[in-house]
């Protein structure tokens, strides 16, 4: 991959849109919700409003 590895809080970030998205959905959706933040090139911060808005709206 031509892109660094993430720091400590860019996987303390990744690991809580992928809490958001298992908690909001099936398991699964976790994942997907990360793949799709990066291939969009979302910042996380956002992925994980993103994903809360989601989740608020579904429940």
């Amino acid at each position: 991959m031509d892109q660094p590895a993430p720091d400590r809080a860019q996987i303390d970030q990744i690991l809580e849109l992928a809490g958001v998205a298992a908690h909001a959905s099936a398991r699964q959706a976790a994942p997907v919700a990360c793949w799709m933040a990066g291939v969009a090139g979302w910042d996380l911060a956002d992925a994980i409003r993103i994903a809360e808005k989601v989740a608020a709206e579904t429940a």
